[in-house]
Order: structure tokens, then C-alpha cells, then sequence
């Protein structure tokens, strides 16, 4: 299958335009090798580990959440250097499909919805609101780390949650948990927790569920989408960097 046919079907389902302004340029092909795509590889990030697992399973092109390339380059550094090698000498093509795949339907934020089980999901720009049965704050959060499989942290005191908003990736910044409060949520679910967040925003719930876990659930799900919509093999590489905790 051409390249650029595949391409064409990634616009589709994650249309650039919505990506967010500091992702224009940033976003799409990264390496276009202009190949004849037999396998692709699915993952979140384009790792060394998921690179050479790539290119053990014969991968055509690597489809990863995040960029190899985020920054203009000036100077290749010997990290950089060998991930592109490893990727031209195995003939990868690299396609990143970031703040517009968080923003898509069907993308980042309403796959880590629908794994919470909210309903009635409301698309607020770059996350998503919706319910939940009424718990208490400790039944969710064991909700939350059992339906993504992650350990977590968590902050604020809450009697109950119902209405829950979601930001799959680094969301726990003021303009995203001030529609939180518009919302009237009792609980917001990201990743990267801050210290001045924790002291504005004290009258929510703040459940740190891990930047990888938060968003790793809708790259899987694009690689089974992708299985049912083309005829070539699609595999997932999981490559979680958590390695525990003490």
C-alpha cells in the first residue's frame, strides 16, 4: 500500500488542523521514506526499544503519539542520530499525530473517556466531560488505576464524584482545569501534576494517572482501528518507561 495513501486515511482520523498552533510543521510524516507500506507499527512514543522492535517485525512506517522531532535541530546529537539510523536503515518511515489526534473524535481524550466509562461525554476542546455512578473519591481513583492499569497519584478532598473531565497527557494546566471548574467536575483526570496546581486548585479532585497511561490506550485502539480498516498487518508495541515505585 503507497505511502501516501495511508497518510491520507491518518488526515481523516485525525485531522491536522486541529491540531493545536505549536504542533503546526510538527505533526505527519517526520521521515518520509516515500515506501511501499506492508506492516505498520503502532506506539506512543518512537523510542530506541520500539525502533528496533519495528524493525525486528519488518515495520514499513511507525505510527507514534509523540514526534521524534520536536524542536528545530541545529546539531544531530548521538541519541538522535542513532534513532534515525535505525529507522533508515530498516527502511521506517515516521508519521506523529499528536494534538490533533487528542482533539479528534474517536481520538486520545474519548478513548481515556470511554475507559473510565463516563457517559454522556461533552467535548470541551481538548478534553472531555462526562459521569460516572456516585463513589466516594477513593472508590474512583481505584476505578482509575485498574481501568487504565497504572499507579497514580491524587489530591483534594471530595464526599463524592459524578461529573468527571478528562485531559489525556500534561493537562493540568489553568486553561484546561478552568473549564474543569466551569463544568462544576468533581474530579479531573491527567497527567503531571504541579505543585502550584495542587494549591489553586484544591477544590477538585486531581487524579496524576501517568502521562503514558492516560494517552497509551488510544494508540492501541488506532492500531485495531487500522487492523479493521486496511489490509496489511498492524502491530502494537507497549513500552511503558514506569519502572515502579519505592
Amino acid at each position: 500500500m503507497e505511502l501516501s495513501e495511508i497518510v491520507g486515511i491518518l488526515e481523516e482520523i485525525a485531522p491536522p488542523e486541529l491540531a493545536e498552533e505549536f504542533d503546526i510543521g510538527r505533526i505527519g510524516l517526520t521521515l518520509d521514506l516515500d515506501n511501499d507500506v506492508k506492516r505498520i507499527a503502532v506506539a506512543l512514543d518512537p523510542t530506541e526499544y520500539v525502533l528496533e522492535r519495528a524493525a525486528q517485525i519488518d515495520a514499513d512506517l511507525l505510527i507514534t503519539h509523540h514526534t521524534l522531532i520536536f524542536h528545530s535541530v541545529n546539531l544531530i546529537s548521538k541519541e538522535l542520530a542513532g534513532l534515525l539510523k535505525l529507522a533508515l536503515d530498516n527502511g521506517i518511515s515516521l508519521y506523529s499525530m499528536h494534538t490533533n489526534y487528542d482533539r479528534a473524535e474517536g481520538g486520545v481524550n474519548d478513548v481515556l473517556a470511554r475507559r473510565l466509562g463516563l457517559v454522556d461525554v461533552k467535548d470541551v476542546g481538548m478534553g472531555r466531560v462526562g459521569r460516572i455512578d456516585e463513589c466516594s473519591a477513593d472508590v474512583f481513583v481505584n476505578h482509575v488505576s485498574k481501568s487504565l492499569n497504572t499507579h497514580l497519584q491524587y489530591v483534594g478532598e471530595k464526599d463524592s464524584i459524578k461529573n468527571v473531565m478528562v485531559f489525556g497527557g500534561s493537562g493540568f494546566k489553568d486553561d484546561f482545569l478552568e473549564i474543569a471548574r466551569e463544568n462544576d467536575v468533581d474530579a479531573y483526570v491527567s497527567a503531571e501534576l504541579k505543585h502550584d496546581v495542587l494549591r489553586n486548585y484544591d477544590d477538585i479532585l486531581l487524579v496524576d494517572a501517568t502521562h503514558y497511561a492516560t494517552e497509551n490506550p488510544a494508540m492501541e485502539e488506532l492500531c485495531e482501528r487500522l487492523k479493521n480498516m486496511l489490509n496489511i498487518d498492524v502491530e502494537f508495541i507497549d513500552n511503558d518507561p514506569f519502572i515502579g515505585v519505592i
